[in-house]
């Protein structure tokens, strides 16, 4: 893709650790042209020393793919940023909203939110070491801060020093206390104050993040927003990709969910020639049939033989006849 284009971000799948690697963004690109893709959070240090073929690579399937990248030295994530547009990203985005404890120790994530003249200084290296867009991802507040002239005046810091998009999670973080997981539930979200920045912020792309799954619910933040993010519930249930492409884009020829198995098992053959475990793709698939027929039986021969690690590529065979006879019984209770 060419970085001058402009990429649309109007519905987006997040950035989730040991969810959206390579295998799980492949997949998901199979029932969504449209949404852009995050990596998962990759650390400055690793992705400089680090395998990038391994930490870093991905397949042109993927794009529009955007890396997300936590660290708080700013030359660090200058060379990260300019790494990110050599490989052909067409976005780098820095984590300013993970709570987790090792995240804090290493400076980086949601701890960001009470440092803004450093974050500031960051994105100015960012925006400055490469041409691609440099965005932000974070909470509406932390700890006991949770106030709209604090996120507002954090906002327009970063926005002098050069982003022009926020992504916002609309739940503060609990940084003791809290775990990650607690994290995504227990602080109540606040949809209002997302709304509000966007109102203060006119110019700026605002993208709402955090407890979002229906399709009335993101044509609804659409009004008020530019953009939706999406994290769990198209995790647990990726297939509702084809609804957001029906729906949201009006793209009505979609790929039935054998159609999509198909494509993933030409994609398996070809990894497992290159070293890749069956199990370490097939994992992501596990709620590909969330809600329908069949959906048990799918889970379990998952569980039974591709989460085995002597799983070889013969066997994932027999799930096309599973998903066959699955989308058979669901077209027949239509």
């Amino acid at each position: 893709m060419d970085i001058k284009k402009k990429i649309s971000r109007k519905i987006s799948v997040a950035p989730m650790m040991d969810c959206t690697d390579r295998h799980d963004r492949y997949f998901l690109r199979l029932m969504s042209t449209n949404v852009m893709l995050y990596s998962e959070m990759v650390a400055t240090k690793s992705a400089i020393h680090g395998d990038r073929s391994k930490i870093l690579s991905y397949s042109p399937e993927e794009k529009p793919l955007a890396l997300q990248v936590g660290g708080s030295d700013k030359k660090e994530l200058a060379e990260v940023a300019k790494i990110a547009e050599n490989m052909g990203y067409d976005e780098i985005n820095i984590n300013l909203g993970c709570p987790s404890k090792k995240v804090q120790k290493n400076m980086f994530g949601a701890c960001l939110m009470k440092e803004p003249d450093l974050v500031s200084d960051c994105i100015n290296e960012m925006v400055n070491s490469c041409k691609i867009p440099v965005t932000a991802k974070t909470r509406i507040g932390v700890d006991n801060i949770e106030d709209f002239e604090y996120l507002n005046n954090f906002i327009g810091k970063i926005r002098k020093a050069g982003c022009k998009t926020f992504i916002l999670h609309a739940r503060k973080a609990i940084l003791k206390g809290l775990s990650p997981k607690q994290n995504l539930n227990i602080p109540k979200l606040n949809y209002q104050m997302v709304y509000e920045i966007k109102k203060h912020n006119p110019d700026l792309e605002i993208i709402i993040n955090g407890g979002i799954s229906k399709i009335d619910e993101i044509k609804n933040h659409l009004n008020k927003c530019d953009g939706v993010m999406i994290g769990r519930s198209i995790y647990q249930n990726p297939y509702s990709l084809a609804e957001i492409e029906k729906e949201i884009f009006g793209n009505s020829d979609n790929p039935s969910r054998e159609d999509v198995t198909k494509k993933l098992l030409e994609y398996v053959e070809k990894e497992v020639k290159l070293g890749t475990k069956v199990n370490h793709i097939m994992r992501h698939t596990v709620g590909l049939y969330h809600g329908q027929i069949g959906s048990k039986e799918w889970k379990r021969y998952l569980s039974d033989n591709m989460m085995a690690r002597d799983s070889d590529f013969q066997k994932t065979k027999h799930i096309m006849t599973i998903a066959q006879n699955n989308e058979k019984a669901n077209k027949v209770n239509l």
